[in-house]
């Protein structure tokens, strides 16, 4: 990988806030996205009075590309960079700092040179962590619903609160795993399949529902990889799905997608109380028998365990799916609470 000295050194200028004179670097590849590529830089620096300083830095290269029912999706962060949205943050949730964001419109590419913050991140986040972040999420929206900061106007490329809909119903129409689940051959307990067809039957009046929700600024990819736990607080990365949603999609990411199956339903039990406190702070709620969190996890990610299922040839992955369906239909019956905060 090839480091622009001279962007990296402006990016250090903003990250110590003096004046860097030179830096070496070596560069480490990190777990990228679709047709984007994510570096950790690190080296030292020097500064104009010749401190040695040393430094990680994330470097992000984000190429165009077509997301369904998204086009815009791909220049979204360096858009979201670009604005005002990082001063409607907290401490307690935030993005990582973006030292330096360069479009170059020809090349159809971006980059972002960011935070790098060091802390623990998937699988390892721990179930205080789950909670925490469902918590400062819900304070977030809440705090965006209720004072709908100038900034949410002006942010034009967002994606639309029919995405999960529409994703949703383009699942459905495929006939590989629509007719999967209602056919003889299909191997998931019948219970699992039947979770599966209700849904479908129940969609319209679940999304007249759903609809009724408040609509709230959603990140949209709000999964374990996503999730920086560090000294106390949540840092969240990789923005370029997020726009407008309803209460709970979020949520429904942090408990399914990827999930640490074996506490799914305990992190359900925990993690639905936790947002809808941290969102009354800010905005009236209405009783916790009316949130959508279960069906919204059905809608959003039933078909596409039952896909990821199909196409893998890997037992242990298969067997993964399915016990990740059983864990979403035990939510069902052990909910874990009676009553939201008042």
């Amino acid at each position: 990988m090839n480091i622009e000295l001279e962007k990296l050194i402006y990016a250090l200028n903003q990250r110590f806030k003096t004046d860097i004179i030179s830096a070496d670097c070596q560069t480490m590849p990190l777990q990228g996205g679709t047709v984007g590529n994510v570096y950790l830089v690190m080296g030292i620096a020097e500064s104009v009075d010749g401190k040695k300083l040393p430094y990680r830095i994330v470097l992000k290269i984000q190429n165009k590309w077509e997301r369904y029912g998204d086009p815009g999706s791909w220049r979204r962060e360096y858009d979201l960079y670009s604005s005002d949205l990082g001063a409607t943050f907290s401490q307690a949730l935030r993005w990582p700092t973006c030292y330096h964001a360069e479009l170059n419109a020809e090349e159809n590419e971006y980059q972002l040179w960011l935070e790098y913050i060091d802390g623990v991140t998937g699988l390892d986040l721990t179930g205080d962590m789950y909670e925490k972040a469902a918590l400062e999420l819900g304070r977030f929206q809440g705090k965006l619903y209720a004072e709908q900061p100038a900034v949410l106007q002006s942010l034009t490329n967002l994606s639309h609160a029919d995405l999960m809909k529409k994703t949703y119903l383009h699942y459905r129409s495929w006939p590989v795993v629509y007719d999967y689940i209602r056919s003889e051959d299909c191997e998931f307990p019948l219970h699992v399949r039947q979770m599966l067809i209700d849904i479908d039957e129940q969609a319209d009046e679940i999304f007249a529902r759903i609809e009724k929700l408040p609509l709230v600024l959603c990140h949209r990819d709000f999964w374990v990889t996503n999730l920086i736990y560090a000294e106390g607080r949540i840092a969240l990365i990789d923005w370029d799905t997020s726009g407008w949603g309803y209460l709970g999609e979020d949520l429904a990411s942090l408990i399914a997608d990827e999930p640490d199956i074996d506490h799914m339903v305990e992190y359900y039990q925990r993690c639905v109380p936790a947002y809808y406190k941290g969102f009354s702070e800010y905005a009236h709620v209405s009783r916790i028998a009316d949130h959508c969190v279960y069906e919204i996890i059905l809608l959003v990610f039933g078909y596409r365990l039952v896909e990821g299922y199909l196409h893998t040839e890997d037992d242990y992955e298969k067997t993964k799916h399915v016990h990740t369906l059983q864990k979403i239909y035990e939510m069902k019956t052990n909910p874990g609470w009676s009553h939201l905060v008042t």
